[in-house]
């Protein structure tokens, strides 16, 4: 005998490649999963049209391994492509950086008359470098993608048991359960309970429990206990006992609360080091490296361009570091982080603004556009229409120390190319270029989260105080005061708190206005809840309203429960916190204070190597000792040559701007590690990191290079 179950998937199946789904409009839930994919996950729908144009190009086939993977972290991640297109992309961006290094290389030779022996052989190399690391990146992306849906839904796993906990405490229906969590749950997770729904309602799977046990299972390597809890909470509707059923739901809590502390402890233990290693590697010997360039480009007769310092500082070191640092986020288990949803601060319009990025421009600009004076007054016409002379020396400023040394110190190498600038004047002037990037970027950041961060600080300081007086709500609703009543009672004992005024608005709309309890609350235009837009209010009165129509001691129970588990919640959170705060400190101090004062001085030593060479004028040595028989001397002194050295003005514009990228790169990671995917105070964190690094660089940089560079004037003026 043909079971029912098999003839309705058998024809179902028929039914629905006959029917072109995509033209069927469907119901609430799928509408919320295309808004959200549209609005909430910018990075995805462009990571999504690449590969419907350029990943379409030509068609390769993945194995089926890596195909099956790729699969498993598209579905994660919802993603609307192929396998095949996520593979195809990666080798056309590999491919277009090819040719780009081909087009650039032949660029250099064209323009030198064709002379095939001015071909850039290391900079088509690291050209090459960087393609194959941006090949394995976007090869990546999927997974990357997946992780950070996992990180952001993760982070909501806890509250998510909660809510099912607490509906399912009064109400025993696993269907009403998962739609109110749903329904107040902040995407991602939310989506992905609509998402049971959704798959439901085409006729995917028959039941509820199959829909949700068929979601879980995308959850069975990451996060165990979560498939664990919604287990325990199944069992507990089979249960007869009321009281035991009960404690089953409490128990699926506690196994999920359990389960993140575990992992968050294990991850803290095993963090510490790859993250020195970063800072090591990605940090402190590129940066001391850097103190020997000038001396290295000039023993090795220009072969060292600045453009190839750029390539390795600011694309594969900082490309390196990413790697790095995304390795270890993998890492990092999901229960614990932030849970809120940006999009749902009152405050978020200015977040989207784009005046901060204006008004940040108009700072950032005049800076970055006096670092550029050395190149405007050598290379345009400026000077001229001005009246001035491409360069000065000080003597002719009025500064007799230093004679005829020149401000910005261009020098015409015996092809007739210009090279430099080599002068302190240049070198300070070059400061302000990474200065103003980094000003541009922490005012506008600044500009957008300040108020948003600052709204996010006084709602959770008003949780703090309404988890206490949710517990004197329930108090009173189990004593049999009734729900109309009991808002004035509670405002009264909440003198002085933030909640007492919270309590007296819903009060004053039931007792003046006329309003019912869930008007009082909810009312679009008058409803208290719109002066408070916290998760956790407003998920509390939901509960009340719904458990307050089985009884007052359900609604009593309900929110005494929500306030324990609250309580608990806090605990955690509170003890996990402390024990990434060693790692965070550590890290943010290497990050804001070592890496920007290491920076500042290797720039003074360049200074003060590119001094020393200029000022000893080594041809001019080497002709004098001539014949007197120091003719190995001679031969040693031949090896430098100033006009061969990396000028520090580009120099140190290349450490600026790796400095801005560490700064971000690691910003991003330690907000990730401490809070999980945040996409506010991370680029709050930017702001405020980007400001104090760059500040300190700045001042040490500028101290460090005019310091250096008058004492080695002073000691060969000496000699």
């Amino acid at each position: 005998m043909v079971s029912a179950k098999e003839i309705l998937n058998k024809y179902g199946q028929e039914i629905e490649k006959k029917i072109e789904t995509n033209s069927v409009e469907v119901g609430d839930y799928s509408q919320e999963y295309q808004k959200f994919k549209a609005e909430m996950a910018p990075e995805l729908s462009r990571y999504e049209k690449w590969c419907h144009s350029l990943g379409s190009l030509i068609k390769l086939k993945p194995s089926k391994k890596d195909e099956a993977e790729v699969q498993k972290f598209i579905n994660i991640a919802h993603l609307n492509i192929e396998p095949w297109q996520a593979l195809t992309l990666s080798i056309m961006t590999l491919v277009l950086v090819f040719l780009l290094a081909i087009f650039g290389s032949f660029a250099v030779v064209v323009w030198n008359n064709f002379d095939f022996n001015t071909f850039p052989f290391l900079f088509f190399f690291l050209f090459l470098v960087f393609g194959f690391a941006l090949f394995v990146f976007v090869n990546r992306y999927p997974k990357r993608l997946a992780n950070k849906w996992r990180l952001k839904a993760s982070s909501q796993m806890v509250p998510a048991i909660l809510y099912v906990v607490v509906y399912m405490r009064h109400t025993p229906n696993l269907e009403k359960a998962i739609a109110f969590a749903s329904e107040h749950l902040p995407p991602p997770l939310s989506l992905d309970f609509k998402k049971v729904f959704y798959n439901l309602e085409i006729g995917k799977f028959s039941s509820i429990k199959e829909s949700l046990d068929d979601y879980l299972e995308t959850w069975r390597d990451y996060s165990p206990e979560f498939i664990e809890a919604f287990h325990l909470i199944e069992s507990s509707l089979f249960e007869p006992d009321n009281s035991r059923r009960v404690d089953i739901l409490e128990k699926s809590l506690q196994v999920v609360l359990e389960g993140v502390y575990d992992k968050m402890l294990k991850f803290v233990h095993n963090v510490k080091s790859p993250l020195t290693n970063v800072y090591m590697l990605g940090v402190v010997l590129p940066t001391l490296a850097l103190a020997l360039l000038p001396l290295a480009s000039s023993m090795l007769k220009g072969a060292l361009l600045p453009t190839h310092v750029f390539l390795i500082f600011n694309l594969l070191v900082p490309f390196f570091v990413f790697y790095l640092v995304d390795k270890i986020l993998f890492l990092r288990p999901g229960g614990h982080g932030e849970t809120s949803l940006l999009e749902r601060n009152p405050h978020y319009y200015k977040y989207k603004s784009k005046t901060p990025y204006i008004k940040a421009f108009l700072i950032a600009f005049p800076l970055i556009l006096l670092a550029l004076i050395p190149l405007i007054f050598q290379f345009t016409p400026l000077p001229e229409y001005l009246g001035l002379q491409k360069d000065y020396t000080f003597s002719e400023l009025g500064f007799g120390f230093f004679e005829n040394e020149k401000i910005f110190d261009f020098r015409i190498l015996g092809n007739g190319d210009i090279t430099g600038p080599f002068g302190i004047v240049a070198l300070i002037l070059s400061m302000f270029f990474p200065l103003g990037i980094a000003l541009f970027f922490s005012i506008a950041y600044l500009g957008k989260t300040k108020d948003l961060i600052k709204e996010r600080e006084a709602t959770s300081a008003l949780e703090e105080e309404f988890n206490s007086s949710l517990f004197q709500l329930g108090n009173r609703l189990g004593n049999g005061t009734p729900p109309e009543l009991v808002f004035g009672k509670v405002a009264e004992s909440a003198k002085g708190l933030k909640t007492e005024d919270f309590f007296r608005k819903v009060n004053y709309n039931i007792q003046q206005m006329g309003m019912s309890v869930e008007r009082a609350i909810f009312d679009p235009s008058r409803g208290a809840l719109i002066y408070y837009p916290s998760e956790l209010i407003s998920t509390s009165m939901k509960i009340l309203i719904e458990s307050s129509k089985k009884g007052l001691k359900i609604a009593a129970i309900s929110l005494m429960s929500i306030s324990e588990y609250v309580k608990n919640m806090k605990k955690i959170s509170a003890r996990l916190k402390d024990m990434l705060a060693e790692i965070i400190s550590d890290m943010k101090s290497n990050m804001v204070f070592l890496a920007p004062l290491l920076s500042g001085i290797v720039i003074g030593l360049a200074s003060m190597i590119v001094t020393i060479l200029s000022k000893l004028e080594l041809s001019v040595v080497a002709q004098q000792t001539q014949g007197g028989g120091m003719g190995s001397f001679v031969s040693l002194l031949d090896i430098f040559s100033v006009e061969t050295a990396i000028p520090p003005y580009y120099l140190q514009m290349i450490v600026g701007i790796y400095l801005i990228q560490i700064i971000f790169i690691l910003t991003g990671a330690l907000v990730t590690i401490d809070s999980g995917e945040d996409k506010l105070e991370e680029t709050n964190k930017k702001a405020k990191n980007l400001f104090r690094g760059v500040g300190i660089y700045f001042v040490i940089a500028f101290i460090a290079s005019v310091s250096l560079y008058f004492l080695a004037s002073i000691v060969l003026t000496g000699l």
